[in-house]
């Protein structure tokens, strides 16, 4: 199995890249949040423990995630493999997911980190902010903030990955698809099996 984790800061460009590389490799995209709003409009009892959580205003539980994570594991599908956008977050969900992987006879490929520099990420979710109507996206001290939370909880992950082996920064500036050639040229080098190509090109 070929599975791709997808790292960056906020407005580094992960949405949009997770769902191209989904295409090109044949991978299920696989986002905590919109796994959250799945199971929640579902109606499933992961999804009202986690709606009751969120309408209390409070983090959903990483056993709670991983659960929703391994219930699409078990779902039958044609692909080769998922992307995880965005997740894991900390050591402890990494940990976690290898742990979950590893129970299915499979493990993390890779982990991809888009690098963004400060001044670039600001300027991307303010003007993401004007059409986007998220209210964290239009101040700019509000996304300093989002951005040091991400550094600072982001480097042990860099470096529990790293230690693996499957640690690669990709440059996160330039083109869509000069980005996403990037990201396409290192998942080629380290999966050495036929891909089943569902280019978006």
């Amino acid at each position: 199995m070929l599975n791709l984790v997808l790292f960056g800061p906020p407005g580094a460009g992960k949405g949009t890249q997770a769902i191209l590389l989904a295409k090109t490799f044949n991978l299920v995209h696989l986002s905590t949040g919109d796994l959250l709003r799945h199971e929640i409009a579902a109606k499933t009892e992961l999804g009202r423990i986690a709606g009751e959580l969120i309408d209390k205003g409070e983090l959903v539980s990483d056993e709670i995630v991983i659960s929703m994570i391994e219930s699409r594991l078990k779902k039958p599908r044609c692909t080769i493999g998922f992307i995880f956008d965005g997740f894991p977050r900390t050591v402890a969900q990494a940990k976690a997911l290898d742990k979950l992987l590893t129970k299915h006879h499979s493990k993390v490929s890779v982990m991809l980190c888009l690098a963004v520099d400060k001044g670039e990420l600001v300027n991307r979710l303010l003007k993401r902010g004007l059409t986007s109507g998220r209210c964290d996206d239009l101040e700019a001290a509000t996304i300093e903030h989002r951005i040091d939370v991400y550094n600072e909880k982001t480097l042990p992950i860099i470096n529990y990955y790293e230690s693996q082996g499957k640690y690669f920064p990709i440059p996160g500036v330039g083109t869509i698809e000069e980005i996403t050639e990037n990201l396409t040229s290192v998942v080629k080098t380290i999966y050495d099996k036929p891909i089943i190509s569902h280019s978006h090109k």
